[in-house]
């Protein structure tokens, strides 16, 4: 039994020192691939080596020097979230490339969070929102923040444009927003699953601070939520009818559809199917009311581009 315990922690260590090797060596591959004049340095004279030097690495970082040449040579050190994002930054790094870095260094994937240069909505989802202008629609995250919404979905119970940025998030709704409570027709089935599905996802983001705050200001402001948080419940994503009264245009039952949003960790696009011709038909007059609203919203910590993937 000491034997085996041993070797599975030699094991672990082997993985660890090779994760740590493969880190330095992409560190390295895009710091050689980026040349001064693109990072908006001087050339700064003859260079023995191509791309950039690692001391003007870490000054675009704001990091020392002898840190960042420790992370290139896979010492044992663990860089923070805005580390990590200043360093994606300094390398001028894609999301393809921000997302491996962020396995590389944290074992998951890059977060949607505060991190501007993170892009998770493009064009062409903007696009398909505005195809589903009859029909409810929206892109969110796994900490149920709304990045982008089609105005069926703006509107569905009340505007999500209204108000702060942060109540922009379906948790904020839920447990603070009477209107919204008013119009779930089993809202306590309904908030029990979004509370599972909150904990099950915040796994991969205890140390984020977006996480962080939500979570105390719903278990500070709600009791119900700091009720059921403390149940450790799990529920996964999945599809699912609900019945709502909306102020609207009166009792509508849907089918929850979620889909993966490409590469985006934790991101969906969710769509909410009418269950007959009737809620079809309250779903059109919905469409015809705010047919003036602009097709599609975006939060404003989304940040949208054709090149974003």
């Amino acid at each position: 039994m000491v034997i085996l315990v041993l070797m599975v922690i030699g094991t672990g260590d082997a993985t660890s020192e090779a994760i740590r090797r493969e880190l330095g060596a992409f560190l390295r591959s895009r710091r050689e691939r980026l040349t001064p004049a693109r990072a908006g340095l001087p050339a700064g004279g003859r260079r023995r080596t191509p791309g950039l030097r690692r001391e003007e690495v870490a000054a675009l970082a704001g990091v020392g020097v002898t840190w960042y040449t420790w992370l290139e040579q896979g010492r044992e050190i663990t860089p923070s979230e805005q580390v990590l994002n200043a360093i994606g930054r300094a390398l001028m790094l894609d999301v393809d490339e921000r997302d491996h870095l962020w396995r590389l260094a944290k074992g998951r994937p890059v977060p949607v969070s505060d991190d501007p240069s993170y892009a998770v909505v493009a064009q062409e989802h903007l696009d398909l929102l505005t195809l589903l202008a009859g029909t409810p629609a929206c892109i969110q995250s796994a900490k149920f923040d709304i990045l982008a919404s089609n105005s069926s979905y703006r509107f569905l119970i009340n505007d999500l444009d209204a108000g702060p940025a942060e109540n922009r998030n379906c948790m904020v709704r839920a447990f603070l927003d009477p209107e919204w409570r008013a119009a779930y027709d089993d809202y306590d089935g309904v908030t029990s699953r979004m509370v599972g599905r909150l904990r099950a996802a915040m796994t991969e983001h205890l140390d984020d601070p977006s996480w962080i705050s939500l979570l105390t200001r719903l278990q500070t402001q709600s009791p119900l939520f700091a009720s059921l948080w403390e149940r450790h419940e799990l529920s996964r994503v999945g599809a699912h009818d609900q019945l709502f009264h909306l102020p609207r245009v009166g009792d509508t039952s849907v089918h929850f559809t979620r889909m993966w949003l490409d590469n985006a960790s934790g991101v969906l696009l969710t769509v909410l199917q009418p269950t007959s011709q009737k809620d079809a038909a309250r779903l059109r007059e919905l469409a015809a009311l705010v047919a003036n609203e602009p097709a599609v919203t975006v939060h404003p910590k989304a940040m949208c581009g054709a090149d974003a993937r």
